[in-house]
């Protein structure tokens, strides 16, 4: 995926940030946190997740739908992955 390349020190911060909330999330359960605190960095790191998929999804859909070169069946084989990645997303 070349085109991440541009915004790679971003993306590995933002999976940096990511990693630290599960890190929380195994200290709380190994300490045995009430439920609301462990329910509270689950639902924190969900969404961090999703804001990473938001925009690496963004990104792929601007690069090789939007704003693609169109080469024969590029742009096909693009969009069957894009609905392949939606439909893993929603399993």
């Amino acid at each position: 995926m070349g085109h991440t390349v541009k915004d790679k020190q971003k993306l590995l911060n933002r999976v940096r940030r990511i990693r630290g909330q599960l890190d929380a999330i195994e200290r709380a359960l190994e300490e045995e946190q009430g439920c609301m605190d462990v329910l509270q960095q689950i639902t924190s790191c969900r969404g961090a997740m999703n804001g990473l998929l938001a925009v690496v999804l963004e990104d792929h859909i601007r690069t090789h739908l939007v704003d693609a070169e169109v080469h024969e069946g590029e742009q096909e084989d693009a969009k069957e992955q894009l609905i392949n990645v939606v439909h893993s997303y929603f399993k």
